[in-house]
């Protein structure tokens, strides 16, 4: 007899839905997480403390309520960091408390300490004190998740060059920053300090930033971010950093020198792996961290697991959720079903990006007729309400059999709305039913009707034509 059905490495909302689902099974289960760091990084450095600072950006700065009552307009003068992190702290507590109270209610046991293998069925666990505790599984799920990659030839000190971890460190709301890297962490992390007043310079080397979005949504954030004052240096490759007494000075291939209070780094994340000994149970990861798995999310080991961040794209919360949850039903014998390849997409930047489907570009070479409906926030009640006048909902239609093939959103509440659009697709509906279906007014939701109409309109100018 093994010790658990199911041993989770790692708390965060990969490991939390495995050890649930496990549990919920009948089956026992525990987790092993460090005890600062329950609900991993997701909780304590990434996720929730990323959109709470923004939440608190966007209410303490009055950003958008400009619209309303002035450009001048703001809630609170000399915003510092420890009004940004009062906000912060308040719901990282919380949600701990959540989790925890989730695992004890269902009777998974916490392990505490970091663990790591000592052959393909057992974990020793060692806590902060250096204590040892050895367990035995007869499945294993690996939920570490990820921390920011840190290229080895910058010398991050925590305080003038810092990593995306670094931000809750931050002593001040600096004047001036660079954020090298206009990946999604980057680029939203970009938005909110610009919001703050900071002058921010973005250096990216590919020639646009979120290549897997729609370009015109891209096109549009750009617009709203170079309004507030954020620079871009696209092509553009940091050589090294200068780190001065007041700042630091990136210096660029093309020989550009751009000062800046602060440096942020955003190459990317590294899988959390070094020190699982992977080895010892017939695994390895890729130079990233990251471990290969199948659709079950099985890895080489068939009994050994691995959900969330750890196993790459798209390495979202919500997908790892999802992923713990299968894992951990396939682990216990339950019928599960391949995950869905329509998962939605959502950017917190300042507006926010959200989608689902696929793209004007990746349709077109794709060789794939579609139609588009666009609806402006400016054109509905609800948009003058809230002081939104450049959100946008664009609908791709097919006109063939009028499914809806994608669905982008720019602006306020982006990533709730795009769950309708999801819905819709994900039960096979077609854009009729946008059509034909009563909104609530006024809301934003009506945006999907009134994109419906006009790709209907398009469609039946067509067919008009062609008859």
């Amino acid at each position: 007899m093994r010790d658990f059905d199911v041993l989770v490495l790692g708390s965060g909302p990969g490991g939390q839905k495995a050890a649930i689902a496990t549990a919920k099974l009948g089956k026992k289960a525990a987790v092993v997480e460090r005890r600062d760091m329950v609900g991993g990084v997701c909780i304590q450095t990434g996720t929730i403390p990323s959109k709470t600072l923004r939440e608190a950006v966007l209410y303490l700065t009055g950003l958008n309520q400009r619209e309303m009552y002035g450009a001048s307009y703001q809630v609170k003068e000399d915003i510092t960091v420890a009004d940004l992190l009062a906000r912060t702290n308040h719901v990282i507590g919380r949600e701990v408390e959540v989790i925890r109270s989730q695992l004890t209610r269902n009777h998974v046991a916490m392990l505490p300490g970091m663990g790591h293998f000592v052959d393909e069925h057992t974990v020793e666990v060692v806590d902060g004190s250096g204590r040892e505790l050895t367990v035995t599984a007869d499945k294993i799920v690996i939920a570490t998740g990820t921390l920011p990659a840190r290229p080895p030839t910058v010398d991050f000190d925590g305080k003038t060059i810092i990593d995306s971890d670094g931000i809750l460190a931050l002593e001040r709301v600096p004047q001036s920053m660079i954020v090298v890297g206009a990946g999604v962490i980057g680029i939203e992390y970009a938005s909110m300090f610009a919001a703050l007043g900071t002058k921010v310079t973005v250096v990216e080397s590919r020639e646009r930033m979120l290549e897997f979005c729609d370009a015109e949504v891209v096109e549009a954030l750009k617009y709203h971010l170079r309004d507030l004052a954020v620079t871009f240096r696209f092509r553009e490759t940091v050589a090294a950093v200068e780190r001065h007494e007041r700042g630091a000075i990136a210096v660029l291939e093309s020989g550009k020198k751009i000062p800046a209070e602060v440096v942020m780094y955003s190459a990317g994340r590294q899988g959390m792996t070094e020190t699982l000994q992977l080895d010892k149970a017939g695994l390895q990861a890729d130079k990233r961290g990251r471990i290969q798995v199948d659709e079950y999310f099985r890895t080489p080991v068939p009994h050994i697991y691995a959900v969330g961040d750890v196993i790459g794209f798209p390495a979202l919360a919500a997908t790892s959720m999802e992923q713990g949850r299968l894992a951990a039903y396939h682990a216990c014998g339950e019928p599960v079903q391949a995950m869905s390849t329509l998962q939605p997409i959502g950017i917190y930047t300042i507006p926010e990006i959200s989608f689902i489907g696929r793209t004007e570009d990746q349709l077109t070479n794709d060789r794939v007729p579609f139609e588009i409906g666009v609806s402006r926030y400016r054109e509905l009640a609800r948009g003058q309400i809230i002081g939104d006048s450049y959100g946008v909902l664009k609908l791709l239609v097919s006109p063939e059999d009028r499914s809806i093939l994608g669905v982008h959103v720019f602006g306020t509440g982006a990533t709730e709305l795009i769950h309708i659009g999801q819905a819709v697709m994900g039960c096979g509906g077609t854009v009729d039913y946008l059509v034909d279906a009563v909104f609530n007014y006024p809301t934003l939701a009506e945006s999907y009707k009134v994109a419906a109409l006009d790709a209907m309109n398009k469609i039946r100018q067509i067919e008009r034509l062609s008859t």
